[in-house]
């Protein structure tokens, strides 16, 4: 067992599971919570968990380091410690990627509209369920898939629907406010690698070659949901200092019937877990 299995072990055995809302009746043989039930709290699998815990994985994403330190009701200093003991290392030449517990308190209160957490490389840290409900699950991408660059500039068309003037808006004011994070964090060797990875692609590349400079802007979107439809939908984009996070939250467009939309499939998403 290295250090960050020992401290994850540590971290489940301290919490226990009337703190997360995990009812039981009968006496158990250790501490805390077993770890199929961080597990469960995690979105992730045992499995994986028993391999942190022992060693044989090293090297977590931070998404799993992040739903890890939420399970185990982690401060912000041990979730940097997380992060570190992970490889995320944090410093003024890396793209921060830890979540204040600041900014999940401000998500409870926005959690009737799908929302997502970015890094500064629009990164997916973190979804509610209402944004997997809508635009489908991210936990079923790899990192490249929750990149929101790569996979906008992808083949892939998703479930979102633009038109040529609304794309071609977006995707420059994306790559205007890329450019601005490669400013900010010119070692970055992750940033790099994206960059690297995004010039091969004709469409992104073009609008690199151009100097434009800025903050990704508020966009109207339609989701196409198999169940629900068309969902016109606007996002807000909200700059997370000194985090350096963006809080992208999809409001229903007004004079449409996108609320009435969102919460059946909020219904739905739930129903998946009864």
């Amino acid at each position: 067992m290295n250090e960050l299995g020992q401290v994850l072990r540590a971290w489940r055995e301290r919490l226990t599971p009337e703190a997360v809302g995990i009812p039981h009746n009968s006496p158990r043989r250790v501490a805390g919570l077993r770890r199929g039930e961080l597990a469960m709290l995690a979105g992730i699998s045992a499995e994986y968990v028993e391999r942190l815990e022992q060693g044989r994985s090293l090297t977590p994403s931070p998404q799993v380091c992040a739903a890890v330190g939420r399970a185990l009701q982690l401060s912000d200093d041990e979730q940097a410690h997380l992060m570190r003991l992970a490889g995320h290392a944090a410093g003024p030449d890396r793209i921060p990627l830890l979540i204040p517990a600041s900014l999940h308190r401000l998500m409870e209160q926005l959690a009737v509209n799908p929302l997502g957490v970015y890094s500064a490389a629009w990164q997916l840290l973190h979804w509610n369920p209402l944004f997997a409900a809508t635009f489908g699950d991210p936990s079923s991408s790899d990192d490249d898939g929750r990149n929101l660059v790569l996979s906008q500039f992808g083949p892939g068309p998703g479930r979102l629907r633009l038109t040529k003037t609304e794309r071609d808006a977006f995707e420059s004011s994306l790559v205007s406010d890329l450019r601005a994070t490669t400013s900010r964090y010119p070692s970055d060797p992750s940033l790099a690698a994206l960059v690297t990875k995004l010039r091969r692609l004709p469409r992104f590349l073009s609008l690199w070659a151009q100097p434009t400079v800025g903050d990704l802007q508020s966009a109207r979107k339609i989701v196409v949901h198999p169940q629900a439809g068309e969902i016109a939908l606007e996002s807000s984009v909200l700059t997370i200092q000194p985090a350096d996070l963006r809080l992208v939250v999809f409001l229903p467009r007004p004079d449409t019937d996108a609320r009435s939309k969102l919460d059946l499939v909020a219904t739905m998403g739930l129903q998946q877990w009864v």
